[in-house]
């Protein structure tokens, strides 16, 4: 043996090349199409059981089997409606953008179109696979129903219909309807069976479903403060995109002022518990610390991280608070 190939083979290690990060599995892929792990969305159901849970014995077996089918049908329809939102980011370049080198930050594997994990054909099928699922499910949730006011069940097929022309078919999202819409689907998610299992909704109910409909929403903003590159590139018009900067940091913190408005008007009003403004309030002052973190601190990206973290405790306080007026009535 050679000195020349002893040395060949004797390289440190830290010489070589790194081994590629293992691959994922199918299953996996798909669920990171359909973000599966960002389930911020599917809370809303457990708003709307938590004002009917109590008290106890009033949920029964038909009830609690709406509420699963209904929950089951909107994750699948929700994962279509991000897969094909992923396509449509793929094909127009601004994932291509948002997920670059340029942005070390954001996971690309997180947009199998983007890794090459995926291709279009197979995304399609999955997004068009799930969309056909929920349509099933919300037919279940229908039968299930032991109230049908003529709104709940139109609201279903609106909720279905829509939600899939977010980013495809006509592209709400790409005419500037991105925030309305975010508000408009958490608000439905929230509301749908609630109405279904009680034939009505109350006031109190009508304003955790739009509080529930701003927690994404206000990660969405500041994904799309992030992202303002690549939507400005497609002509995708977010607030964000068709701004500037000080404009953009102001809608956000009125948005943020709406919020806690809203709560605090409820309840002088007597819409909602006089003390549900004080209940919320961990998640008030957690939603101010989000936007200092964004435009103090000028770190975007960990105030939204903190905007999933809002929305969740809030979720936890209305659940909490429903079960508490349903105690105290």
């Amino acid at each position: 043996m050679t000195d020349s190939t002893l040395t060949t083979t004797t390289a440190p290690a830290e010489e070589r090349p790194a081994p590629p990060p293992p691959a994922d599995g199918r299953l996996t892929t798909y669920a990171r199409l359909g973000k599966l792990d960002v389930y911020d969305y599917y809370l809303g159901t457990f708003i709307a059981l938590s004002a009917v849970v109590l008290p106890l014995g009033s949920l029964t077996g038909r009830t609690a089997a709406l509420f699963g089918v209904f929950l089951v049908g909107q994750v699948l329809l929700l994962m279509a409606m991000t897969a094909f939102d992923d396509v449509t980011g793929f094909r127009d370049g601004s994932d291509i953008t948002n997920y670059g080198p340029d942005h070390p930050l954001r996971n690309v594997r997180r947009k199998p179109l983007v890794s090459g994990a995926l291709t279009v054909p197979e995304a399609l099928r999955f997004a068009w696979a799930s969309a056909a699922s929920a349509a099933l499910l919300f037919a279940v949730t229908a039968a299930l129903a032991p109230h049908r006011p003529a709104w709940t069940g139109i609201g279903l097929v609106v909720l279905w219909v829509v939600t899939l022309q977010y980013s495809y078919g006509v592209k709400l999202s790409y005419h500037g309807f991105q925030e309305v819409y975010l508000v408009a689907l958490g608000f439905a998610l929230v509301i749908l069976p609630y109405g279904m299992v009680t034939g009505q909704a109350t006031g109190f109910l009508l304003v955790q479903a739009v509080l529930f409909g701003f927690g994404p929403l206000m990660f969405g903003v500041y994904s799309n403060t992030n992202d303002v590159e690549g939507d400005r590139s497609v002509g995708r018009p977010t607030v964000a995109a068709l701004t500037s900067e000080r404009g953009n940091a102001r809608f956000i913190g009125a948005l943020s002022l709406a919020e806690f408005l809203t709560i605090a008007t409820a309840s002088a009003v007597g819409v909602a518990p006089w003390w549900f403004v004080l209940l919320m309030l961990p998640a008030s002052l957690l939603r101010l610390r989000q936007y200092l973190l964004g435009f103090r601190t000028g770190d975007i990206m960990r105030a939204r991280r903190t905007g999933f973290a809002v929305h969740r405790l809030g979720v936890v306080l209305m659940i909490e608070g429903n079960l508490l007026a349903a105690a105290l009535a």
